[in-house]
């Protein structure tokens, strides 16, 4: 059976719930970054303390993957990702109420707490939702969503700002999920309970060879290399993207002298690059797979695309006009992109799906745990230094890095099989 014999499309709309879900996700973080000159000058943070805010949001994120992918595989999806959008909004609201460095690292840290859980339950729904076969092009449309929230963000917080001031954007991006809740609690389902669902349509989603549903105890998932192999890349890429998210404001405030006003269509063209990243490098496995490439060999191969691409970000800090560092910035946010819609699907290609979220929450820590130490590190070269150009050399050769060590791992995409 192929797609167009699927027998319906309702999957897509599953699929369209989550690229609802992560555009406010991205919106709800990338509110700090767009006002963070503007903050700057007026609460007066230190570059130093500014990174100590980010590493707030990281830890929090990072010990709440811990616990997010576990339960979320406990629970199932529809109350666990109800939760926590719930615990995620109510904490960006909250940073309408912080005045000092502090309170805005308390309220990030909550932040990071609830925003933990989108990505474990997003790719958890996709393993539920989709045949292996179309869970990276499913996994690169929601994963655009990421992008089209930092894109919505710089398209209104700084006009909100101006007119009603920085506590109401902060407030703004938030209600966005009240609607996102009501519609996920009154249409979600499992596949096999969804009462919209054709008989054609779930023969095609569990296609796949039938899966034990038992869950997988830690202790015996961490004796499997493959559980290290996304880890480690993750550790090595994630820090860059944070980097892109909450400096690349301060980055055209610095090197350019972007105004709050003028900032909204540099970030715009950036993360638009960067959705057509995420779907094109979702889509180019399926396709190189469809012209007779092994799955393994067509992954990699659009990962090594991508890891090339972002290379010459490097040069970024060098570039004398704002629109050809914008154009660089732009190749290597979609290149991430790519290569992030490839290495979402990893859990799924080397687990069953009893284990993707708990394997996805490992994963999304170590990538959290490289972003504290960049972030941290950031903020302590950027005052010494005064330059980002050790950083963007850092952002350009992270990707051949994490490939490399990520093919040492799993050379051939191995799929685990585990014992109910």
């Amino acid at each position: 059976m192929n797609a167009n014999s699927a027998g319906g499309r309702l999957r897509w709309s599953i699929c369209a719930m989550l690229f609802y879900a992560t555009t406010v996700n991205y919106m709800d973080r990338q509110v700090l970054g767009i006002l963070s000159p503007t903050l700057q000058h007026s609460i007066g943070w230190t570059e130093v303390q500014y990174g100590y805010i980010i590493a707030a949001f990281q830890i929090a994120y990072a010990a709440g993957l811990l616990v997010a992918g576990r339960v979320i595989d406990r629970v199932g999806t529809r109350v666990g990702y109800a939760i926590v959008m719930a615990v995620w909004s109510v904490a960006a609201a909250s940073h309408a109420l912080a005045r000092t460095p502090l309170g805005f690292g308390i309220a990030r840290f909550f932040l990071g707490l609830g925003e933990s859980g989108n990505f474990p339950a997003a790719l958890k729904t996709i393993a539920e939702w989709f045949p292996r076969k179309e869970r990276s092009l499913a996994a690169g449309i929601f994963n655009s969503g990421a992008n089209l929230g930092a894109i919505l963000a710089p398209l209104f917080i700084p006009f909100i700002t101006v007119r009603l001031g920085w506590p109401y954007a902060f407030l703004a991006t938030s209600a966005f999920s009240v609607v996102w809740l009501v519609i996920w609690l009154s249409f979600y389902r499992k596949p096999s309970e969804h009462p919209r669902l054709t008989p054609a349509e779930l023969a095609f989603i569990q296609s796949d060879p039938i899966e034990s549903t038992h869950p997988i105890p830690l202790g015996r998932l961490l004796r499997y290399r493959q559980l290290w192999a996304f880890p480690a890349a993750k550790f090595l890429t994630d820090p860059v993207w944070w980097f892109y998210l909450y400096w690349l404001p301060k980055f055209f405030d610095a090197r350019y002298h972007v105004s709050l006003l003028q900032l909204g269509l540099p970030l715009v063209i950036v993360y638009n690059a960067s959705a057509i990243g995420s779907i094109g490098g979702g889509w180019l496995p399926g396709m190189l797979h469809r012209h007779g490439f092994s799955m393994a060999k067509a992954r990699f191969s659009a990962m090594l695309l991508c890891a090339c691409l972002a290379v010459p970000v490097l040069f970024a800090n060098r570039l004398p006009s704002l629109w050809s560092a914008v154009a660089m910035l732009s190749v290597a946010a979609a290149a991430h992109q790519g290569f992030s819609a490839n290495l979402f699907t990893i859990p799924s290609d080397l687990f069953p799906k009893k284990a993707v979220a708990t394997v996805v929450g490992i994963g999304g820590t170590a990538g959290s745990v490289g972003g504290v130490l960049f972030s941290i590190a950031t903020g302590w070269i950027l005052q010494a230094t005064h330059s980002y150009a050790l950083l963007f050399s850092v952002a350009g050769g992270a990707y051949l890095l994490a490939l490399l060590i990520l093919f040492l791992i799993v050379p051939r995409l191995t799929r685990i099989e585990d014992p109910a």
